[in-house]
């Protein structure tokens, strides 16, 4: 697997999680950086003159005191990763494949339940509400592993990322604009195809836009914009994601601007560099305030599921929480000191019940006068 190293920096794998710090004293809150199209998770955060990646290099000493694990999320980002394929809606699997990935990461280190802040760039923000929005929709029991990630988050930082999108023919000239700014000078010129490929995706783009509108009071949000042009070739610069479009007027977000272009607002060659201060200020910020509210969600999210569970045993056991086994049943009941335990109606049902309830304990006389 393709990697970027260096004397000073991790191995940073080109695809999937990369932790590139983890506090010695163990972790509070996982800050997830993703990158947009054409993008690298590595050369999209680090300085060009410097050398500086500055997720790694930066960032930790800022955060010291919120005890920040810091990981680096890579995709397959060319253009074509957008546009072609078997699905119609490809940022869809980029979404799916970054919540496996981060629940994966985050499972096996006995991680679920800690705050996520995520930190994105241009188009890796859409990956991003498009992962939010699946992961919110999953209520399978096979899969609620997966709705970790919706429950975990607490806030984004969207660097240059394209949000106001009412009009569908917007988002075609705002991924022109973006192809211009990321790509080599004349590809988008010389590939027409590209372009009307691309003007294929407005209504994903729109879709993703509006459903996210339902769930964004739910996060913290900073939007940042772009405060200075990008040179996109041919003698022509241009800003590739204006400020109403990255920075929209929303109630109870945050907005700033970075003065630097779209391709280097996420790149920072020391702290005193333009917008760093502003962007580590809202990480530290969030990495701080978000432990006791992610606690107090999961504390609802167990609720909400061990409804769920019960109501599940209610469907089979109609008008009550006590039953009896089925004829011919393999289930037994095991007494409890003061609990009456429930009576499952047969092995073909039991696993719904892997989570054993316990009931109030009931009177003899009212368990045998009980309908069968």
């Amino acid at each position: 697997m393709a990697t970027m190293t260096s004397p000073d920096l991790p191995k940073i794998n080109l695809y999937g999680m990369t932790q590139v710090y983890a506090p010695i004293d163990g972790a509070s809150v996982d800050v997830v950086f993703v990158h947009g199209l054409n993008g690298h998770p590595a050369k999209t955060w680090t300085a060009e003159k410097s050398g500086i990646f500055w997720p790694s290099q930066l960032l930790p000493p800022v955060l010291s005191e919120e005890r920040a694990r810091i990981l680096v999320y890579g995709y397959d980002a060319n253009v074509t990763s957008f546009t072609d394929g078997v699905s119609s809606d490809k940022i869809h699997n980029h979404a799916e494949h970054l919540i496996a990935e981060l629940a994966a990461n985050r499972r096996i280190r006995k991680a679920t339940e800690r705050p996520i802040i995520f930190v994105v760039h241009s188009l890796g923000g859409l990956v991003v509400k498009r992962a939010l929005i699946y992961s919110g929709d999953i209520r399978g029991n096979h899969t609620e592993h997966l709705r970790s990630i919706f429950v975990s988050t607490y806030g984004i930082l969207f660097l240059g990322t394209p949000h106001k999108g009412s009009d569908v023919a917007k988002w075609g000239s705002l991924l022109e604009s973006i192809c211009r700014g990321v790509m080599p000078s004349g590809v988008v010129d010389s590939n027409p195809h590209l372009v009307n490929a691309l003007k294929k995706e407005n209504e994903t783009l729109q879709v993703i836009d509006r459903q996210f509108i339902q769930l964004i009071s739910r996060f913290h949000i900073y939007f940042f914009h772009e405060g200075k042009k990008t040179n996109i070739g041919k003698m022509k610069v241009e800003i590739i994601v204006d400020e109403e479009s990255a920075s929209p007027n929303v109630q109870d977000v945050e907005r700033a601007v970075i003065q630097q272009d779209h391709i280097h607002m996420c790149k920072f060659e020391n702290d005193s560099a333009p917008g760093f201060d502003l962007v580590a200020e809202g990480i530290q910020r969030y990495a701080s305030n978000a432990p006791e509210t992610i606690a107090r969600r999961w504390i609802a999210e167990r609720e909400e599921r061990t409804a769920k569970k019960k109501a599940e045993i209610q469907d089979i056991l109609p008008g009550s929480m006590i039953g009896t086994p089925h004829s011919g049943s393999t289930s037994t009941n095991t007494e409890t000191p003061g609990k009456a335990p429930l009576a499952l109606p047969g092995i073909e049902y039991q696993h719904f019940f892997r989570n054993a309830y316990e009931v109030d304990e009931v009177p003899i006389e009212e368990l045998v006068k009980a309908p069968r």
